[in-house]
């Protein structure tokens, strides 16, 4: 093998544990958000490495249920959760 090959296949090895390290830490915090928009009451999980991105991804989860549009999916994630569950 060229000196080139071996310096590639290093290169995607590294590559490979890295981004399979990354995946399996990245979520450490766990958040349930209950919304209610419109009427329409929905629940949806998140995960991320900090408590504030899992909620966010909570939030934007349940809109995505209940808002049509960008204005409705706006205000929706703006709302205040009904109710807020996060887990280590």
């Amino acid at each position: 093998m060229s000196k080139t090959t071996k310096t590639s296949l290093v290169f995607l090895a590294l590559f490979i544990l890295a981004t399979i390290y990354l995946s399996t830490r990245i979520t450490l915090v766990t958040c349930e958000v209950c919304i209610t928009f419109h009427g329409t009451t929905t629940c949806r999980k998140g995960a991320s490495g900090t408590k504030e991105a899992a909620m966010q991804s909570a939030v934007t989860s349940a809109c995505s249920d209940m808002a049509g549009g960008m204005t409705e999916t706006i205000a929706c994630e703006r709302t205040e959760p009904d109710r807020t569950t996060c887990k280590p």
